[in-house]
């Protein structure tokens, strides 16, 4: 299901970094050329948005939304107990998108299910879901595009996003291998340019073909701290280098062994066990890369529809996002100089590849059953604990300095909730302490007690968190 990975990656790690010290381009880029960012609107917040996953919710083997009947039913539920807003998931893994694109192949049925013959999923939906007074976000797998499962997508069936754009990853030798010889779904390299002009267009024709409130990017990261190191980016890179840096020694450096020197296993995950001396500054180089896509996608939705909003998810745990490229925090939150809260990961100017200013909108994974910091001893008198829901909220709001909304999320399938009330006492909390409102992930645990951890049906516990 869409966000098994990132509870499981964050679950992996959780015990090495739940205690740990908490420490864009080289020009800083304008958001958009004579635009300012708005406040953020009070109406936005309390909003509470169901993610609607296509893979679970079309493809799954207890997923309503191969039936059009059904759509309306759940939509009407949905509406019953408190829910305001979606997000449609119109490409997933594959790299297939849920309408018929210009630029990817269509999926239209999967593992015996079915869209029916005539029916444009993504319309359909967005139009019940208006007839509702729904707000409606889509959402793309920005750099992901092939699914390992299947052996599905550009990385499996196009010789040149095979050998040149999937991403490489190291092993624990320190062998360089494609992403998916690890078992892993086809992430991309996101420096190249074909990657990102691919999904560029993709963006473009969502906003211009359907009547959205928002466009989020979901997956636009790296894969893990374990790549990429192709031979692209090692060559970016060291440009990279010469010219923020003007380090005239960078061509001869030791590629990846200058960036990490040893490799070990942790959690079930390969991270650094020595790092070499570009280490930090490799840091800084992929959040570059990550920063400035999100101001060229920025730009491509405002470039069609000025009106739509621009957002993202992202987890929650800022403390080791980086690990996968990715700065979330306002450009004016300096990490390196941060003395209330430290990382030890950060290097000057590590704020300039914060991205909080490019957004209309964020959307952060808390998926914690810790709802307070004081719950567990060990985090009690800490300000900020990132791996709980009151201290990642705060953490988050800390971090982006209010420059959007802010919604907090709730993964109520994948994690061991004891019961329903403590599923409804955190969206509680959410809702009355995240500035935009709440995201409920997905719809298919609330329906479906196949796919929840209670197995239990979860109406009830969404109508008592969510009311008034």
């Amino acid at each position: 299901m869409k966000k098994v990975f990132h509870t499981i990656w964050f679950l992996s790690i959780i015990g090495l970094f739940s205690l740990s010290a908490c420490k864009k381009s080289a020009v800083e880029q304008p958001v958009n050329p004579g635009e300012e960012k708005p406040p953020i609107e009070e109406e936005r917040r309390g909003e509470a948005i169901a993610w609607v996953d296509a893979r679970s919710n079309v493809f799954g083997t207890y997923g309503r939304f191969s039936d059009t009947a059904m759509i309306k039913t759940t939509l009407d539920t949905l509406k019953d107990v408190g829910v305001t807003g979606l997000v449609i998931d119109v490409k997933g893994s594959s790299g297939y998108t849920m309408y018929p694109s210009q630029f990817s192949k269509q999926i239209t049925s999967q593992d015996g299910k079915t869209i029916p013959n005539g029916v444009d999923y993504v319309g359909f939906i967005i139009k019940e879901a208006k007839k509702r007074n729904f707000k409606v976000y889509a959402s793309i797998v920005t750099f992901v595009e092939g699914d390992r499962g299947k052996s599905t997508g550009l990385v499996f069936e196009d010789p040149l996003w095979k050998d040149e754009y999937q991403s490489i990853t190291c092993d624990v030798n320190g062998n360089r291998v494609p992403i998916t010889a690890t078992g892993k779904n086809g992430f991309v390299n996101p420096a190249i340019p074909a990657v990102q002009e691919r999904a560029l267009n993709i963006v473009k024709e969502i906003v211009g073909k359907y009547e959205v409130d928002g466009m989020l990017l979901d997956y636009a990261r790296y894969t893990d701290v374990s790549a990429d190191f192709s031979d692209y980016s090692k060559n970016d890179f060291i440009k990279f280098l010469e010219t923020k840096y003007q380090d005239t020694e960078a061509k001869k450096m030791n590629f990846p062994a200058d960036v990490v020197t040893s490799w070990k296993i942790t959690a079930d995950q390969v991270v650094p066990n020595v790092t070499g001396k570009y280490y930090k500054r490799w840091l800084i180089y992929r959040a570059t890369v990550i920063h400035d896509f999100f101001v060229k996608a920025r730009a491509a939705v405002k470039s069609v529809k000025s009106n739509v909003k621009f957002g993202t998810y992202v987890g929650a745990w800022y403390t080791t996002y980086y690990q996968v490229g990715v700065n979330w925090a306002s450009n004016e939150y300096d990490p390196f100089n941060d003395t209330e809260v430290r990382f030890d990961w950060a290097y000057p100017d590590y704020n300039k590849t914060g991205y909080g200013e490019q957004l209309d909108l964020l959307m952060t994974g808390n998926y914690f059953t810790q709802l307070m910091i004081k719950d567990n001893p060990a985090s009690a008198n800490l300000a900020y604990h990132w791996w709980s829901v009151e201290g990642s909220l705060k953490g988050g709001k800390y971090i982006t300095r209010n420059k959007m909304p802010l919604y907090g999320s709730i993964d109520m399938g994948n994690v061991d909730w004891p019961n329903q009330q403590a599923i409804s006492n955190t969206i509680k909390y959410i809702q009355a302490n995240a500035t935009g409102g709440t995201m409920l992930f997905d719809v298919v645990h609330i329906y479906a007690p196949q796919y929840n951890r209670l197995k239990q049906p979860l109406w009830n516990a969404v109508r008592e968190g969510l009311k008034k």
